[in-house]
């Protein structure tokens, strides 16, 4: 009996072990196979869009360094592109598949594409992603001239989507990058498939004044490093997930960051404007969100025919940062719900 113990003891032990090894196998095999598939899909995206050169300015040499190192958080296959326009360059930034489905990503003010990293792999693990920089801030899109209308800014956008053959897509937009999805959509009701809106600024409803707000206002008009920390507390519940290439980046664009005209066009969008909104929508904001609150959600869901919204748990304005995962999970079941008709030909 003790010998049948031991012996099954020994047979448990070496089974385990023989088990632990194949395990350790079969991820080894599955993350050697999944490198592979990066490095073809990296191969794919060069051939596709060829090189890639940037002409940069002497005073603009220590951001794009900053730029660069953010854009080592994008843990997938990317290219980045230049499209020649009427009013400049546009800098896109493209990933994943050539047949998914196609994703345009607008940015939140002076964050520039980089702050999508925390999403990216994500996002276009099925579809094909292209973040562009906002023409007026920080980033690599070059402006040529002066943008005198609003009109103007829409021509821009008309540009870049014909010269990337995007005839129907979904659009994501982030803060003002959220505003900036409700003006393209209500000029372009055809061509947007699915609007995804994360803390929208100034749509639905007008940003409440309050200390937080007011410092925010004082760093944006003079923006100093001692005061970014405090700052980005505001908009986030936990600056600690912010990766410090990126917090280095984004405070440089502070600095660059030159006032607008039109940041005061920037008013939240008329209940008539919204109604016409015909495709679905999807709506997220933070449950300590200081640009939105339930009224937003309340509207959202009166004035827009066919919505979704969420309150995120545990997240500022900056819900790419504070909860990834969650907002990452949310889009893509909204996507998957509602798939486009159209991939890039």
């Amino acid at each position: 009996m003790k010998f049948s113990v031991k012996y099954l003891t020994l047979l448990v032990i070496v089974l385990a072990i023989s088990g632990c090894g194949n395990n350790k196998k079969n991820e080894e095999k599955v993350s050697a196979e999944q490198e592979e598939t990066q490095k073809d899909l990296q191969k794919e995206l060069d051939e596709e869009f060829g090189g890639y050169f940037e002409d940069v300015k002497q005073e603009d040499v220590e951001y794009y360094k900053a730029y660069n190192k953010a854009l080592t958080l994008w843990k997938t296959p990317f290219r980045e592109l230049n499209i020649k326009t009427s009013f400049g360059s546009a800098h896109v930034i493209i990933s994943g598949p050539k047949n998914g489905e196609p994703l345009v990503l607008l940015h939140g003010m002076n964050a520039s594409s980089t702050m999508w990293y925390p999403n990216i792999k994500a996002l276009s693990k099925n579809h094909r992603v292209y973040a562009i920089d906002y023409l007026l801030e920080p980033g690599k899109s070059q402006i040529n001239g002066e943008v005198k209308e609003m009109t103007e800014i829409m021509n821009w956008y008309d540009e870049i989507f014909d010269h990337l053959k995007l005839k129907k897509f979904s659009l994501i937009g982030a803060s003002r990058g959220g505003w900036m999805a409700i003006h393209i959509a209500l000029q372009q009701k055809s061509r947007i498939k699915n609007l995804i809106l994360l803390s929208p600024a100034q749509t639905f409803i007008w940003i409440q004044p309050g200390s937080e707000m007011l410092a925010n206002i004082t760093y944006t008009i003079d923006p100093k490093r001692k005061n970014l920390r405090a700052v980005l507390e505001t908009m986030s519940v936990n600056v600690e997930t912010i990766e410090q290439a990126y917090i280095d980046q984004y405070f440089i664009a502070t600095e660059k960051a030159v006032y607008s005209k039109f940041v005061l066009e920037m008013t939240p969008y008329s209940d008539d404007e919204l109604k016409t909104l015909s495709m679905p929508v999807l709506l997220l904001i933070g449950d300590h969100d200081i640009i939105n609150n339930e009224k937003s959600i309340e509207n959202a869901k009166e004035l827009l025919p066919h919505s979704e919204t969420g309150i995120i748990k545990d997240a500022g304005h900056f819900l790419t940062f504070d909860q990834a995962d969650t907002i990452n999970t949310r889009i893509l079941d909204f996507l998957k719900a509602n798939p486009a008709t159209e991939a890039v030909k």
